[in-house]
Parts: structure tokens; sequence; C-alpha cells
């Protein structure tokens, strides 16, 4: 048994949806989360500052003797992932790989979408990652840029006009190229389920990269003592805001209490 926590990561709120996943897997375990958010968004960042940002956040994490990181962010586990895992001895998870073993296990006709920040459409991880599995899968991939001020606006309600205008604006491509798998490669993007499937229809099955993480994770940690696990959750600006948008995506009541870090000394 090993009772040390695990570290997540993400740039702002969006990570807290992995936490949410983690929570329902392994109740049990504790967790260190911190997010960015006097930086966020990292999307439109250029490679050099994410890289930089990454390592300030692991260095952060890693004062807390944790025994795994899972970076819920899909701009770094899609542009620095290789770097941050060659620099640190504890297991590091990204989403990008298992975000892709569970879309090739429910794609069935070869044919994937994938959405994200423009950092990580432009990194093109995802369809490198899911043509080494299978090089015969067809892809289409589109930067979703406004879905995260939205979801942080509290505007993902599936009937919300402005919502279902941005959605129809971006993925009316993807529908169009017959997918039946939709990547939601940004963490925010769950928020949007309901709406992004109401455009996108049944037959289309959508993949939830922070679930996918929290998942793959528990296959090789050795396991915490039976019991609650508890979380801490830090940030870098503006604790109240964090707290208060915190339990809509946690999906439960939070008491987050988030500690202010000061991530540039890291």
């Amino acid at each position: 048994m090993d009772n040390r926590a695990i570290g997540v990561f993400d740039s702002g709120l969006g990570g807290l949806t992995a936490v949410r996943q983690l929570h329902l897997a392994m109740p049990n375990e504790n967790i260190i989360y911190f997010g960015d958010t006097g930086r966020v968004p990292y999307g439109s960042r250029s490679r050099r500052t994410v890289l930089n940002y990454a390592r300030q956040d692991v260095a952060f994490l890693n004062q807390h003797h944790i025994k795994a990181i899972v970076i819920a962010c899909g701009t770094v586990s899609s542009q620095v992932l290789g770097d941050i895992k060659a620099e640190n001895t504890i297991p590091i998870v990204g989403v990008v790989e298992p975000t892709c073993y569970a879309a090739m296990r429910k794609t069935k006709n070869n044919r994937i979408g994938i959405i994200g920040t423009k950092g990580t459409v432009r990194s093109g991880a995802y369809e490198a990652k899911l043509h080494t599995l299978d090089p015969s899968v067809h892809t289409i991939a589109r930067p979703c840029p406004l879905f995260v001020p939205l979801v942080e606006a509290g505007r993902f309600q599936p009937d919300d006009r402005v919502t279902q205008l941005v959605i129809e604006e971006y993925l009316a491509e993807i529908r169009d190229f017959d997918v039946d798998t939709l990547i939601l490669g940004c963490t925010h993007y769950p928020l949007l389920r309901e709406a992004i499937q109401a455009f996108m229809g049944d037959t289309v099955t959508l993949i939830d990269s922070g679930a996918e993480a929290a998942k793959y994770v528990r296959k090789f940690l050795d396991p915490a003592q039976p019991g609650k696990g508890s979380t801490e959750y830090y940030v870098s600006d503006d604790p109240d805001s964090f707290d208060e948008y915190a339990e809509m995506f946690l999906g439960e009541p939070a008491g987050v209490r988030a500690q202010l870090v000061e991530i540039a000394s890291y």
C-alpha cells in the first residue's frame, strides 16, 4: 500500500473533471490538484512557454512527495509530455495515449474526430498516436478556442443558443466527415458533453480525455489503504473564483478552499 498522493495539474479549472473521475475510480486515493489559473490558457502559448510552465507545475507537485502525476491538460500532454517524463522518475500520465486507446476500441467505421485547444490540434499528437495504433484510421481535428471561455462563463447548457451556434461553427465539418467517435481533447469539454452530443447525434461516441487518463493511471499504481481519500487544491490566482466554480466541474459538493501558490518561484 502506498498512501502518497496523486498529483494532478491543468492550466485552470478543466482538470477538475479528471479529479472527478479519479474520485469515482479511486475514492481511497489522496489527490493534490494544481490549477494554473493565473496563466490560463496554455493552448495559445508557444511550446517553449508551455514546457516552462509544465516544469514549474511539476516542481510544485513534487514538493508534496507524490507517487504519480496526471497531466490533465491536453496542451501539455500533446506538446511536451516526453520532456516532462524524461526529467522525472515517478510515473507521469498524459491524456493523449489513454484517450486514443479508448477511441480505437469504440470506433466502428475507423473515422475519429478530435477537438481541443489550438496548441493541442497544432501538435498533431492525437492523430500521430491513432495512426500508430492503426495506420488505416481516418481522422479530422479542429481547434475550438471559444469552448473554454464558454464553459468558464457557465454557458454549457444544451439549450443555450450561443453555445449551440459556437458548436455548430466548430463541429459541422467534423460531423460531415461521418465520424462515429469524437475525442474531447480538453478537460473543459466534458461540461459541454450534452450540447455536443445533441449536435453530433446519438450514433457518435464522445471520449472524455480526463476520464480515460484516470482509468489508465489506476492500472499501475500501488493503491492507498482502504478508506476515504482527501483532496487538496492549489491555484496560482484568484482562489475565491476557483472555489465558486469548482463544484460545477467536480459535479459534487466541493468545499474546495483552494490555496494560493506563487508558481513562478518553482
